[in-house]
């Protein structure tokens, strides 16, 4: 038995054009599902539209870590103030503050963990893992790790997001998709991420993509929303906000 073929998709990170051309490619490609390993904002400089674009969708979504960080903006401020780098305060402030009620509503309904079932085949949907939306699994993370995340997932197939790596790796008794990410990369590479998955009698077929996007589009338009340089440049060069602030500052403070 087949199921739909699903995009597989996360990590947008308030990048509404990476999401745009990851859909646009999406649909050409026949996807008939579209599933979301969470974290849609954060970064980016379109929260909103992003949410909405995503809502739109009919999907099936989770929430991120960031999704959750965002939301609890208003009872951190003060001490997010203090403790974070100022570009990180600046970019969870502007996500709160650019996001309607009733997009918050959505993010914060989001579950953690989402059990499906297609093909006959029993799935785990999460950010991170099971154990924790903040944990990462990566291409090299050990067999023994990945086969306990199928095991406390309880699934045969387990799909997460967090890590921004792009990889897929069949175990024994179970498949572990993660599809990259669509809005913001670690790699030194910006273009857009996500997977398109079939479900096949014996298994799953992952299809990784690398989408070209208008990069500085979003630049731009974080530049117009006056946040740190360092964030447009997060963007740009395809690297994390450590790694700009430590590596190619660009007038951001290493604060």
């Amino acid at each position: 038995m087949s199921g739909p073929r699903v995009a597989l998709l996360g990590d947008v990170h308030g990048n509404l054009p990476a999401l745009e051309a990851v859909l646009a490619h999406a649909r050409e490609n026949g996807a008939e599902a579209f599933w979301n390993t969470g974290d849609s904002v954060g970064y980016g400089p379109f929260p909103e539209e992003s949410v909405a674009t995503l809502r739109a969708l009919g999907a099936v979504h989770v929430a991120g870590n960031i999704d959750r960080k965002v939301l609890k903006f208003p009872s951190k401020d003060e001490k997010w103030r203090i403790k974070k780098r100022p570009e990180k305060y600046r970019a969870l402030a502007w996500a709160w503050r650019h996001l309607s009620d009733e997009a918050k509503e959505w993010l914060d309904a989001l579950p953690d963990l989402l059990r499906l079932e297609v093909a006959g085949r029993r799935i785990a949907l999460t950010h991170g893992t099971p154990d924790s939306i903040k944990e990462p699994l990566f291409a090299d993370t050990p067999v023994e790790r990945l086969r306990e995340v199928a095991e406390e997932a309880a699934a045969e197939v387990v799909l997460c997001g967090h890590s921004h790596d792009a990889f897929h790796r069949e175990l024994a008794t179970a498949w572990i998709v993660t599809p990259g990410s669509v809005g913001r990369q670690d790699d030194g590479d910006p273009r857009a991420r996500y997977a398109l998955v079939d479900f096949v009698p014996d298994g799953l077929v992952v299809r990784h993509h690398r989408l070209e996007y208008d990069v500085e589009a979003v630049c731009a338009a974080l530049r117009r929303g006056r946040l740190p340089e360092a964030v447009a440049e997060m963007f740009r060069l395809g690297r994390s906000l450590k790694w700009v602030l430590e590596n190619a500052p660009v007038g951001a403070s290493r604060a």
